[in-house]
């Protein structure tokens, strides 16, 4: 318990995890003031015109729907029939939309917590990874490249034990941050909509919507912030994991990307780490597979092909991107463990 606290006072009073809290909090202001400049509280004339315009919306698609229906039972359709009807006529009902338009989608210069609140919270967690990732680095790089691990070791005599006490911390320390700072950064938006804006519909699928983007987010923050420790005590430096994460996003990401499209390999998406940051993020993903859709030299294509028809759509979910991320946390995680226990630190 001495050492937990230790690596607590020690944590908070490092300088670039003090830097790092002000310019979220800085970055969390500019945010909101930015917001609340550029929204108005929506006028009862205002509601009334966005109302109509929802509901009239809503007819259309209705009509749509029974012209389709009407369509396909070879009778007259119930008003003129106007403009594209698919083959499909689920693809025009109502009932089966994942929204239908609201009275928050015809509001201009209102801030509507419903439409903005997942934007927002995505825009924070890449902050909070960017916090994690860095404030990670530099607790375990600065602590092995001044000595002051050593230090430690004179103190308490057990390598494993104060790395992994260190590695607790920092994941405790960050994970109280990141929630502390999404919850004041929810409730004021939640605060600017109710006062300078319009809050919308917020029922039960809202809510469950949002706190699985939140939940799944705080995941990523520990996650990043443990590959970070991770590299950084392999590196025994901080720039070695600023090191490594330039050249991956420069030589793979970038590089290797264009090389796998020149080459026209198949699912060139899944063999890049940010396909799975954003398929756990948002839930599921969806990529399009060129090669699905090209024929090869005898003439054949790919079976995405049916009936004059290429479909090279494919999909992610978040389970397979949960597995991708812990297997490779886990394992830079017990390298460095593994590199810190037979390592000279002196």
């Amino acid at each position: 318990m001495n050492l937990i606290r230790a690596e607590v006072e020690r944590l908070a009073a490092r300088r670039f995890v003090q830097l790092m809290v002000v310019l979220l909090a800085f970055a969390f202001a500019v945010t909101a003031a930015t917001t609340l400049a550029g929204s108005h509280q929506p006028s009862a004339s205002e509601l009334a015109q966005a109302q109509q315009e929802a509901m009239a919306e809503r007819r259309e698609m209705e009509v749509r729907h029974a012209n389709c229906l009407a369509r396909e039972q070879g009778a007259p359709p119930p008003v003129e029939d106007y403009g594209y009807l698919p083959g499909d006529c689920s693809e025009l009902d109502p009932a089966l939309r994942d929204r239908l338009p609201v009275t928050a989608d015809y509001l201009n210069g209102v801030f509507t917590f419903t439409r903005q609140a997942e934007p927002l919270l995505y825009f924070l967690v890449a902050f909070l990874v960017l916090f994690g990732f860095l404030v990670g680095a530099s607790y375990i790089g600065a602590d092995l490249n001044s000595g002051g691990v050593v230090n430690l070791l004179l103190w308490r005599p057990r390598r494993l034990a104060v790395l992994g006490t260190k590695l607790g911390t920092l994941l405790g320390v960050t994970l109280a941050v990141s929630v502390l700072a999404s919850v004041a950064y929810l409730v004021t938006f939640w605060i600017i909509a109710q006062v300078a804006g319009y809050p919308g519909p917020t029922d039960a699928s809202f809510w469950t919507s949002l706190g699985a983007i939140w939940g799944r987010g705080l995941v990523l923050v520990l996650l990043a912030t443990a590959v970070g420790f991770a590299v950084a005590a392999m590196g025994r430096h901080t720039s070695a994991a600023l090191g490594a994460v330039a050249a991956y996003l420069v030589v793979w990401e970038l590089g290797g990307r264009i090389v796998l499209e020149i080459l026209q390999a198949a699912r060139p998406d899944q063999l890049m780490l940010s396909t799975y940051v954003g398929a756990w993020l948002t839930g599921e993903m969806t990529f399009w597979d060129n090669s699905a859709c090209i024929g090869d030299r005898h003439g054949q294509f790919g079976p995405g092909l049916a009936f004059g028809y290429c479909d090279g759509s494919y999909t992610l979910g978040w389970p397979a991107a949960l597995a991708v991320l812990l297997l490779l946390t886990g394992g830079l995680t017990a390298a460095a463990f593994a590199v810190f226990r037979r390592r000279d630190l002196i």
